[in-house]
């Protein structure tokens, strides 16, 4: 079915949607039948979200497309998506056949106004590669020079083009009938998610930050970065210098070519550290397949078509950020996250600060005197739930950010798991935060604990002031009659759309003589009437109890 509607707008919209569709009422079923969560409510949670994802993943590989790529991009929003989620969708990569190899050699031929001989000794038939956006091939120049020559699907601009429209659909339905779409700025989303999609169809985008790091890093002999055939590349078609060699994380290749697995981990956490702390391009999609280690224990990074950048406004500002926790200010903190644009417009920042305050608390009890990769782990999930639970919404490039630190760390600790992280990791960031500033913050800091026994309240009455028990449970209530009100939103919405499609069906069969369909409109019809009237009836109660609570409290 997939192959015979690929480039049809209906269908592959009705997929996409309803599969949207699908999920949320599962979700909001699940919120209804689930009032108490314990720990067998939370594996059942799971579990579904597992089974989600995994519909998801089996959708996004038989039909191509956008879905990989927006599953790949979900993977990168931890402020929002769920964990158990992410690790599903991790797993998704490009597992597309290839396309025909016809196809392959008639863009290359018309991208490049002529024949392959021209410019090619010899092209390998098999693609050694395959993915949603394109396919890599091996050839031999006639120069003699070894290249990989990603070229680009036939009409893949078309369907991405066509799965927007989806899209926009999906982030409508979530704007409308979920308390996701009421905290989120879906248009920023989507904006960022078009912005990016259309950035990775475009090679010459590639080419041109393959070349920014080539040249940045072309005078490290530890780290290769292969060349462009910049006269060869175009839109469609990409040619670069092929660089043979092993996963970064084949521990046995490095073994077989007495390569030192330590010295190998420094040079890789001293590369990417370089670009995650200055300004400029970042490698967003840094995963296993894209570091290779060669025989001679040299790193080589590949594919450049997802790319992040650090501003000089966002060094300065993360900075001030640093600063703020080390100085135990707060209002910094906010102020500085503020003008990142991590926080949205109805954020509660009084409660934001408390929430951010209470969570670097349980970590300054020591336990983080030991970093390995489960007190990395433990961290992650902590920020992450308080990304989930407060109006905070990553930009998308602090969302790739955060994702290839924590995707760098998981392979720096495969390859070496007795690394000492905050050994090689304090002097950098000495050096990255200045001398000047570093004392600045110690001196405030001083001058904060000699005033702060006369100056503050106790730190457990202002707890307790700020977040009583009673505002607590009745968050809650509130939390839950949302989704039940949006929930019943949608089945009326739904409900009223059958009750139309069933008189269509009704007047169809009547005015071309067909009894049966005119009996199974009207069927249809009233089965959804009074499924309607059932759940505004419903819906009413809701809102009258709702009201009565209001006026109790």
């Amino acid at each position: 079915m997939a192959k015979i509607f690929k480039y049809n707008l209906i269908y592959r919209c009705t997929v996409i949607v309803w599969m949207a569709v699908k999920f949320i009422i599962k979700i909001y079923f699940f919120y209804f039948r689930n009032k108490i969560w314990d720990k067998k409510t939370v594996a059942r949670w799971d579990n579904m979200l597992c089974d989600m994802a995994r519909e998801y993943r089996d959708k996004a590989e038989k039909l191509g497309g956008i879905l990989i790529k927006l599953g790949q991009f979900l993977s990168t929003r931890t402020d929002f998506m769920p964990d158990i989620f992410i690790k599903e969708l991790d797993d998704l990569v490009d597992r597309v056949p290839p396309m025909p190899y016809e196809d392959a050699i008639a863009t290359i031929k018309k991208e490049w106004g002529t024949e392959l001989t021209t410019h090619l000794m010899a092209f390998e038939r098999k693609a050694v590669a395959s993915a949603s956006i394109g396919d890599v091939y091996r050839a031999i120049l006639t120069d003699g020079s070894v290249v990989a020559i990603k070229v680009r699907r036939k009409r893949i601009e078309e369907i991405f083009h066509k799965d927007f429209v989806a899209l926009r659909m999906v982030f409508w339905i979530l704007k409308v009938f979920t308390t996701f779409g009421k905290k989120a700025d879906l248009n920023a989303l989507y904006k960022e998610l078009v912005l990016v999609m259309n950035r990775e169809l475009d090679y010459e985008q590639e080419l041109e930050f393959g070349e920014y790091f080539y040249n940045r890093y072309k005078n490290d002999p530890a780290i290769r970065i292969p060349r462009y055939e910049h006269d060869l590349s175009t839109e469609k078609v990409l040619v670069m210098e092929w660089i043979e060699g092993a996963k970064i994380t084949d521990v046995e290749f490095m073994k077989k070519h007495r390569i030192d697995r330590e010295k190998t981990t420094k040079t890789l956490f001293d590369h990417y550290i370089d670009q995650f702390l200055n300004p400029g391009k970042f490698h967003a999609d840094p995963h296993a397949g894209n570091i290779r280690i060669q025989k001679d224990g040299t790193i080589a990074i590949l594919d450049f078509g997802m790319v992040g950048e650090i501003k000089v406004d966002d060094t300065k500002q993360f900075k001030l950020l640093v600063q703020g926790f080390i100085i135990d200010n707060y209002d910094i903190v906010l102020s500085s996250l503020d003008k990142m644009n991590f926080i949205l417009p109805n954020a509660d920042k009084k409660k934001l600060k408390r929430v951010i305050k209470e969570t670097v608390d349980m970590y300054s009890d020591g336990s983080m005197k030991n970093i390995d990769s489960k007190v990395m782990n433990q961290l992650s999930e902590d920020i992450s739930i308080i990304m989930k639970d407060q109006p905070i919404q990553l930009p998308a490039n602090y969302a790739y950010l955060l994702r290839a630190v924590s995707i760098v760390i998981g392979i720096l600790f495969a390859i070496y798991p007795e690394m000492d992280i905050k050994k090689w990791a304090v002097p950098k960031i000495k050096t990255w935060f200045g001398r000047k500033s570093l004392l600045e913050s110690v001196s405030k800091q001083y001058a904060k604990n000699l005033t702060e026994p006369i100056l503050s309240y106790p730190r457990a009455l202002l707890s307790f002031l700020e977040s009583g028990e009673q505002d607590r449970k009745w968050d809650k209530v509130k939390h839950h009659v949302k989704l039940k009100h949006q929930f019943y939103l949608l089945l009326e919405v739904l409900s009223f759309m059958m009750v139309v499609i069933a008189i269509g069906i009704s007047i169809w069969g009547f005015v071309g003589s067909m009894k049966p369909m005119v009996i199974i409109g009207l069927i249809v019809l009233g089965i959804f009437i009074i499924f309607l009237n059932i759940i505004f009836v419903s819906h009413m109660r809701l809102i009258r109890k709702t009201k009565t609570q209001l006026t109790d409290s």
